[in-house]
């Protein structure tokens, strides 16, 4: 009897055996890692974040520069991890004690806790930014701002306006972890 093969089924074993490898070796398939994507229906979540008051409020003087003129937000995934975030970036013209200043009263009447980490940084004058996590509702959730340098903007691939040589640019951003695990302040 001999034994009829042909593309259809070598393809049809070769895909088994590459599935069974990825079960065995721990690896996702290629069909699995697709459909368990982190930023799947995450969606109304983004717009969540995006309905923050303090990410559309800004230091009187603050400038949105050219280039950023939109709320960024969405969705990203990084090593398995899927991140939500919201975010808006703005130059100041004035210093970056006066920006820290502002964002901690606005963020504090909206319900944004300090972490104890900014805290402690802020009071040592050492201004690269703040982090807050939301008080009441979802502790998932985290503020930062943060400055930008031209290193950093050179790593986005974003190209900094004018705006940026007259003043401190920052990003006021909300974040959260698609699973809902805690926010990350590093406190």
């Amino acid at each position: 009897m001999a034994l009829r093969t042909g593309n259809g089924r070598c393809a049809a074993l070769l895909m088994t055996v590459a599935v069974a490898a990825g079960v065995l070796t721990g690896c996702q398939s290629i069909a699995d890692a697709a459909s368990s994507s982190g930023c799947d229906g995450t969606e109304s979540r983004v717009k969540k974040l995006e309905s923050y008051g303090v990410l559309g409020t800004r230091p009187e003087g603050a400038v949105i520069p050219q280039g950023f003129e939109d709320l960024e937000s969405g969705c990203w995934q990084d090593s398995g991890e899927a991140q939500l975030f919201a975010s808006r970036t703005y130059v100041f013209p004035g210093d970056k004690a006066e920006v820290t200043a502002y964002y901690r009263t606005v963020a504090e009447q909206e319900g944004w806790r300090l972490s104890r980490t900014s805290r402690a940084a802020s009071e040592e004058g050492q201004l690269s930014g703040l982090c807050f996590t939301i008080a009441k509702a979802d502790k998932a959730t985290a503020l930062d701002v943060s400055f930008l340098t031209k290193e950093i903007l050179d790593a986005e691939e974003r190209k900094p306006g004018p705006e940026f040589d007259s003043g401190s640019g920052y990003r006021v951003e909300i974040t959260a972890a698609a699973d809902d695990s805690p926010a990350d302040c590093s406190d």
